[in-house]
């Protein structure tokens, strides 16, 4: 038993049991999902990067997307980063897919292309977390190393009686060492995707399905009834809301102007119409600055409508403004002019999809 944790397993909990019991039941019951028809390595990351706050079915599509024009690290490596940001465009957490491009382009620099099995060495890469290091090293490479994500810590609170607070990064932790205690030896791999899969399918946050649970037998909480009462998770703050003007300038054969957005930050690298904050500005200093910033007029037409976009952190409520360029047909501002086809090779964040729904 470790002694890093301070949580002990009770001592009548049958590790081997509850083991056979899972891993039976994933093996019988598991969903045939593509990044489960390999253990290549590189395809386990891609996935396990693009799971993190996104459900299973949102990701299917986009992980067969991304690995047709990306099937191995050398592609990845050598791809430009706004046609990575265009594949992963919608998924949203857009800093994953940065990450992910510059972890690829180490992969292939300093490991040859092969992605390390070695812990400390895969943990040095961008991006790659405790979860993702114990997921691509149990996975791909059969090592029983915990991989605990929030479906993980729900199952074994409940299992095992926990009530330690799982939105406290340190309670990780915990459920890390207890997990490194209890999991397979002989089949890290499925004992991992087990308690993932046995917490997206049965022991669902507020209705579980306890009669159709494998481990019903090991669970402390269900033996209790205590079950809905478990995990123990704060509240997280409430998200504060921004609001924007967005501007939809045209040129006089129709084109739109837009422009890239700062290569760090919420967003980074994407391209946008132009972008202003509510706090800042005004409909009339908006058209002031204008005139002061590029020497150029401008006159608002028509309001086209509100956006809204739901952030894990902010909420976004964007107002359209469609304008027209008064003194000069296309002045030289920043970012580009395209046409209706040709916007939709560029990479938009969600937000800027929305603005582009009600304009085509």
């Amino acid at each position: 038993m470790s002694n890093k944790s301070s949580i002990s397993i009770p001592v009548l909990f049958d590790g081997q049991a509850f083991r056979n019991d899972l891993i039976n039941w994933y093996y019988d019951q598991k969903r045939d999902l593509p990044w489960r028809r390999t253990q290549d390595p590189y395809h386990i990351w891609v996935s396990e990067i693009m799971l993190q706050q996104t459900q299973v079915d949102t990701v299917i599509p986009y992980f067969k997307h991304f690995m047709n024009h990306y099937p191995t690290v050398y592609e990845l490596a050598h791809a430009d980063q706004q046609d990575v940001l265009k594949a992963w465009e919608g998924l949203g957490y857009y800093s994953r897919a940065r990450n992910l491009h510059d972890a690829v382009k180490e992969v292939v620099s300093t490991y040859n292309g092969q992605v390390p099995s070695d812990k400390k060495e895969l943990k040095k890469l961008k991006g790659v977390g405790s979860y993702t290091q114990g997921a691509i090293l149990s996975i791909a490479f059969n090592q029983p190393e915990p991989a605990v994500d929030g479906n993980v810590m729900r199952v074994m609170s409940r299992v095992l009686e926990i009530d330690e607070d799982i939105a406290k990064p340190k309670t990780k932790t915990v459920f890390e060492d207890i997990i490194r205690d209890i999991i397979s030896e002989e089949d890290p791999s499925a004992f991992n995707q087990g308690l993932m899969e046995l917490g997206a399918l049965i022991c669902q946050p507020k209705n579980p399905r306890c009669d159709q649970c494998p481990v019903q037998s090991h669970c402390q909480a269900f033996a209790k009834g205590i079950q809905t009462e478990l995990p123990v998770k704060t509240k997280a703050k409430k998200q504060k809301q921004e609001t924007y003007f967005t501007l939809i300038l045209r040129d006089n054969t129709g084109n739109y102007l837009i422009e890239k957005r700062p290569d760090d930050g919420l967003l980074a690298g994407l391209w946008q119409f132009p972008l202003y904050s509510q706090e800042k500005f005004t409909e009339t200093s908006l058209i002031n600055w204008f005139k002061e910033h590029y020497g150029v007029s401008i006159t608002l037409t028509s309001h086209l409508g509100r956006v809204k976009h739901v952030f894990s952190h902010v909420i976004w409520e964007v107002d359209i403004l469609e304008a027209e360029i008064i003194d000069q047909d296309r002045p030289n501002l920043n970012g580009e002019w395209v046409d209706d086809e040709l916007i939709r090779t560029y990479p938009l964040p969600n937000v800027q999809q929305k603005v582009l729904n009600k304009l085509i």
